[in-house]
C-alpha cells in the first residue's frame, strides 16, 4: 500500500503527516511548549490516598497531581520497596492482581516510581501507572512483568512461536518483552541488540531514580517526530518527505542506529511551496476540526465532543435517493460507516462515542451495519469495543483515549461565547500567519508587512512568539509590524505588504 510520512519541522511547532494514496489518514501535532508527556517516568510523592475510589493522587511536579488506579499498583512503588520486591521480600506480587487495598499498598508521603500512561486532559491530571514499558524499535521492554507477548498483527504461528522462542532465550529472568509487528521478519542479531538497550535504559532509569528527590522526572520518551520515526517508518512506507535540512540529518543519524536500509527513503523537501500545500495535507487539516463533515452521496455528519462523550450524528443532508426509502437509509448509514472510522482516527478521538445513524427498520441492514463498522474499525491501532446497533440506530464504542484529540490540540475554549464553542488557539492563528506570510513571501512583495490583528492575538506575537516572530523577518528579509485592531474577530487578520 503506498504510504508517505510527510513532516513540516518548525521552530515552533513540529507536524506529521501520514499519507495513504494520496488521502490524509493519521495526523500528529507537537509544539515545543506543549511537548506530549506519555511514556516519561518520573519520581512521584503520594499525596492523597482515596480508599473509597481505590486511587491515589500522585505529585510529580506537573501543575496537576497524576491520578494512580489500584489496578495499576501490582509491584513495589518507591525505589526501596522495589528492591525488597526483587530480594522476594514484598507482599506485592509482580504479576497479576494483588487483591491488596489501595491504602496497603501506599501511604500518604510516599515515594512512587511511576509512568505517565494517559495525557492530562481537560481538567483532568495524567494517568499514570507502576506497570513500567519501555519502547524501542523492535521490543516493548516490561522490567517488572514476567511475560512474552507477541503482536496481534504477527498472525503466522509458525513465526509467533519463533520469535517467542528467541525472547525467552535472550531474556533476564522475571522481565517482559512484547515483540512489535515490524520484528516479524528482524533477525536474532537486531532483536539482541534492542534488548541490550532497553536493559542498559532501565539500569540508567533505577540508577537515576535512587539517588533522585520526588517530585522529579527520571526519563523523558523521544520527541513526536522521533516517535513517529521510531514507531511509523516501516517497509510499508514508500518515503520520509521532511522540510527541514536540520531535522533531515537528525533523522538520518537516528535511523542509522535501527533501520539503515530505510537511510536512502528519508528525503528532503526543498521547494517554495510549503510542503503542506504540496501534498494537499493543510486544507484536510483544516477540515479536521470542522463539525459537518459531507459524505459523498450528499449525506453529512455532525461531530460534537464534549468532555463526557463525543456524538456522530448521521444525516441524509442533500441525498434523497430514488424510490425506496430503507434503501436511502441503508446507502447513507455505509457511506458513513467507512467515514466515522476514518475521521475517529484521524481526530484522534477517544473515549465513549454514540453513534447515531439514521433509523433502520429492516434488521438485516443493522446487522450488515454492525459488521461493516467492525471491519472499517479494524485499521485502527487504538484499542476499540462496539456494541451492537440498537433499535433506534445508535451505536455505542468507546476507543482508548491516551493523548488530546485534534481539536483539543489546536483549538482553545472560546471567550466570546462563554466555553460553549471553540476556535482556533491564539498559537494556531500566529503559525497560521506565520505560514502566509512565508507563502506569499516568494512573490517579492514589498519590504515591510503590517499584521492587523487582534489585541490578543498581537499580546501573542509581541510576546510568547517574539523569538519566532524575530526568525521570520530573519528568513524572509522583511520587517514586520504589528498592529492591534480591535474590530477585528479574533481568529481574522490582514497581511498588508507595504512597498
Amino acid at each position: 500500500m503506498y504510504t508517505d510520512i510527510v513532516i513540516n519541522a518548525t521552530p515552533y511547532e513540529n507536524r506529521i503527516a501520514v499519507v495513504e494514496r494520496g488521502n490524509l489518514l493519521e495526523f500528529h501535532l507537537e509544539r515545543p511548549t506543549e511537548k506530549g508527556l506519555v511514556g516519561n517516568i518520573y519520581q512521584g510523592k503520594v499525596v492523597r490516598v482515596l480508599p473509597g475510589m481505590q486511587a491515589a493522587f500522585i505529585d510529580i511536579g506537573l501543575d496537576r497531581t497524576g491520578f494512580l488506579y489500584v489496578d495499576d499498583i501490582d509491584t513495589s512503588m518507591s525505589m526501596s520497596q522495589l528492591s525488597q520486591q526483587e530480594a522476594g521480600l514484598s507482599p506485592v506480587a509482580k504479576n497479576g492482581a494483588t487483591n491488596l487495598a489501595i491504602e496497603e499498598l501506599v501511604k500518604e508521603g510516599q515515594t512512587i516510581l511511576v509512568q505517565i500512561a494517559k495525557e492530562p486532559i481537560g481538567s483532568k491530571g495524567a494517568r499514570l501507572t507502576c506497570h513500567i514499558t519501555l519502547p524501542c524499535r523492535n521490543l516493548v521492554f516490561m522490567p517488572l512483568t514476567d511475560h512474552i507477548g507477541i503482536s496481534r498483527k504477527i498472525e503466522d504461528e509458525d513465526v509467533r512461536e519463533g520469535l517467542r522462542e528467541k525472547i525467552e532465550q535472550l531474556r533476564p529472568e522475571g522481565t517482559g518483552f512484547i515483540v512489535r509487528t515490524v520484528a516479524e521478519n528482524v533477525t536474532t542479531a537486531e532483536i539482541e541488540a534492542d534488548m541490550e538497550f532497553l536493559l542498559l535504559l532501565w539500569d540508567d532509569i533505577r540508577s537515576h531514580a535512587q539517588r533522585a528527590t520526588a517530585p522529579s522526572l527520571i526519563y523523558q520518551d523521544l520527541d513526536l517526530v522521533l516517535r513517529a520515526v521510531r514507531d511509523l517508518f516501516t517497509d510499508s512506507v514508500n518515503e520520509l518527505v521532511v522540510d527541514s535540512k536540520s531535522m533531515h540529518e537528525r533523522l538520518l543519524n537516528f535511523v542509522v542506529t535501527f533501520a539503515p536500509k530505510l537511510k536512502n527513503r528519508i528525503v528532503y523537501y526543498d521547494s517554495e511551496v510549503p510542503i503542506f500545500d504540496a501534498y494537499g495535507i493543510e486544507v484536510d487539516v483544516a477540515r479536521a476540526i470542522d463539525k459537518k463533515v459531507w459524505l459523498r452521496s450528499g449525506g453529512y455528519l455532525i461531530i460534537e465532543t464534549t468532555e463526557a462523550l463525543t456524538v456522530v450524528d448521521v444525516n441524509t443532508g442533500r441525498y434523497v435517493g430514488k424510490d425506496d426509502l430503507n434503501k436511502t437509509i441503508f446507502t447513507t448509514n455505509m457511506e458513513a460507516v467507512e467515514e466515522i472510522a476514518y475521521q475517529l482516527r484521524l481526530r484522534n478521538i477517544g473515549g465513549i462515542i454514540i453513534i447515531d445513524f439514521i433509523d433502520m427498520e429492516i434488521e438485516q441492514h443493522r446487522e450488515e451495519l454492525y459488521n461493516a463498522f467492525q471491519e472499517a474499525m479494524r485499521k485502527d491501532k487504538n484499542r476499540v469495543n462496539i456494541l451492537k446497533v440498537s433499535e433506534f440506530g445508535l451505536v455505542q464504542m468507546t476507543r482508548k483515549r491516551s493523548s488530546e484529540s485534534l481539536s483539543q490540540l489546536m483549538c482553545e475554549p472560546c471567550f466570546y461565547c462563554g466555553g460553549d464553542g471553540i476556535i482556533k488557539s491564539r498559537q494556531t492563528i500566529c503559525y497560521e500567519i506565520f505560514r502566509k506570510i512565508y507563502r506569499e513571501n516568494r512573490k517579492g512583495n514589498g519590504k515591510r508587512i503590517t499584521l492587523k490583528v487582534h489585541p490578543h492575538i498581537a499580546n501573542t506575537l509581541s510576546q510568547d512568539e517574539a523569538h519566532h516572530l524575530r526568525h521570520l523577518e530573519k528568513t524572509t528579509g522583511k520587517e514586520i509590524t504589528v498592529s492591534p485592531a480591535y474590530d477585528l474577530h479574533v481568529q481574522r487578520y490582514e497581511v498588508i505588504w507595504d512597498k
